[in-house]
């Protein structure tokens, strides 16, 4: 999968196979991960901005998942509760090097009379990768979360670890920002 794209979140893993992965079988949490994994190294890139970090950061989580999941509670989706661990994890690695660049977001651009002219769409996509550059961490990861890769707002604030409404004021902030940057009325 190219991790320019942003995917839907997956829907939750059978419980059986989560089961077993909490009870140490490797070949079970090998499942998980691969379910999981288009969505959570999608956001990875999108904060990281770098294949090599997002690698490193991805490696990074998904050991801390191994090792916490025996004691997982289930009071999130596992889903969710993975993305949590990766986006900490990439928080963690953007304080230690303070560089924000990210890589364009993947536009679905249907024009009613035809084509976008691909010079316009490849223009329009570093716009907004230089705009969501600029954004507070947290903001950027708001958008991502809930614009880029469908989670609703209960779901980002489980991630974000925040209430909702948090979730909301952020998008609301991002997105006026993204506005402002890409030329649209604030």
């Amino acid at each position: 999968m190219d991790i320019a794209t942003a995917p839907e979140p997956a829907a939750d893993i059978r419980p059986a196979v989560l089961e077993r992965a909490r009870r140490g079988d490797q070949e079970a949490f090998a499942a998980v991960i691969r379910h999981y994994d288009p969505g959570l190294r999608a956001l990875a890139y999108r904060l990281l901005g770098d294949r090599d970090r997002m690698d490193d950061a991805l490696q990074e989580a998904y050991v801390k998942a191994f090792r916490a999941l025996p004691r997982f509670q289930r009071r999130a989706k596992v889903g969710t509760w993975l993305y949590r661990i990766v986006y900490n994890t990439c928080l963690d690695e953007l304080r230690k090097a303070r560089r924000t660049a990210v890589e364009p977001l993947d536009e679905n651009v249907d024009q009613p009379g035809g084509w976008a002219d691909p010079a316009d769409v490849a223009a329009g996509r570093g716009d907004l990768s230089r705009a969501l550059a600029t954004l507070p961490e947290q903001e950027r990861a708001a958008v991502l979360l809930v614009d880029a890769q469908g989670f609703d707002y209960r779901d980002a604030a489980q991630v974000l670890g925040v209430p909702e409404g948090t979730v909301a004021s952020r998008l609301n902030r991002a997105r006026a920002s993204l506005r402002a940057a890409l030329g649209g009325s604030a």
